[in-house]
């Protein structure tokens, strides 16, 4: 005699929680999901259910049954990061509405990390990951591949077919920055970075390519520190900077972190920003706009990019046709009192 299996396991099952709500399996299942084309009072009804059975989904079943997950991967190379934050919540906004879950890797910068993860998640049956740039190892880049997962690349942009990324162009950002500080009448322009993702040194090549274009560039005028990146260590970059190059007039951060550290070791040692240096950040987080002087700074579309890279991303899933599959969402130069 076959056993009831919250009688084998000692749970509930969705099988109460759909005979106590009077719905079918398969409508209770989808209203425990939030498919939105389940009746709103059939979803209240099977709430109660569960709730009243202190039933919990099994994901670990529903992939087995359906030999595909509704979950759907997000890789990000920081939490500590704002950007990544305001990104996740954006994506978080539009595929749990959908019925999907978000689990989210973070992979501290490190390629080999995210190799790790994605190798892992692969395990579960995700229907879907969205991705964090472009640059990743040739495991990974085979590991994506062999197993036909749907893919979103964020942040970064590229005309390679079969690609579908939601961003911006990183290069040409840091090429306005350079011809805003030149419009400016300034001349000796150093780039600050750290933490060197691809992208912070795509914002780098775009920069000095202007500089060259004007014929400013001096190669002596960066620095450039693996380091983490931190308030702390803007000051730090900025002290250096100065003691090594007194003449430099103009600088560009590649986040705001760093510019907003530079600024208070500025004040320390009273330089006037931006008469004497003009400083330029990036990200344009929300300290920018209240610091003294106000920062310019690159503001970038972290909040759009997650919510078109989330709804890309359902369309891949719905099997329908994508009309475009790079989405620029560009950036916007806010110009404040540091320059």
């Amino acid at each position: 005699m076959r056993k009831d299996p919250s009688r084998a396991t000692g749970r509930p099952t969705l099988a109460e929680v759909a005979r106590i709500a009077g719905v079918s399996q398969i409508t209770a299942s989808r209203a425990l999901r939030d498919v939105p084309t389940v009746d709103p009072g059939l979803v209240s009804k099977v709430r109660e259910a569960a709730k009243a059975l202190g039933y919990v989904p099994n994901p670990a079943a529903r992939t087995l049954a359906s030999a595909r997950s509704q979950s759907v991967i997000v890789l990000v190379p920081a939490l500590s990061n704002q950007l990544y934050i305001e990104t996740l919540e954006a994506i978080h906004s539009v595929l749990r509405p959908r019925g999907y879950e978000v689990l989210i890797g973070n992979f501290h910068y490190s390629r080999e990390e995210e190799e790790e993860l994605i190798r892992n998640y692969l395990a579960f049956q995700p229907c879907g990951i969205l991705l964090t740039g472009f640059d990743r190892t040739e495991a990974s880049l085979h590991l994506l591949e062999a197993n036909k997962v749907p893919c979103v690349h964020m942040m970064e942009l590229t005309q390679a077919e079969d690609v579908f990324c939601v961003g911006f162009s990183q290069e040409d950002a840091g090429a306005v920055v350079a011809r805003h500080l030149l419009a400016r009448g300034k001349r000796r322009l150093a780039y600050v970075a750290a933490q060197l993702d691809a992208r912070v040194l795509q914002r780098g090549e775009g920069f000095k390519r202007a500089l060259a274009e004007a014929g400013v560039l001096d190669p002596a005028l960066e620095i450039m520190v693996p380091e983490a990146s931190s308030v702390g260590l803007g000051g730090e970059l900025f002290g250096r900077l100065l003691r090594q190059h007194p003449d430099v007039d103009g600088i560009f951060f590649c986040n705001d972190d760093l510019a907003h550290g530079a600024i208070f070791e500025a004040q320390r040692q009273g330089i006037a920003v931006p008469d004497r240096i003009a400083f330029v950040g990036f990200n344009d987080l929300p300290m920018s706009a209240h610091i003294v002087p106000r920062l310019t700074s690159i503001r970038t579309p972290r909040e759009a990019v997650g919510k078109h890279a989330a709804h890309l991303m359902l369309t891949l899933l719905a099997g329908a046709e994508v009309p475009d599959r790079t989405v620029d969402l560009e950036f916007e130069l806010v110009v404040r009192e540091s320059s």
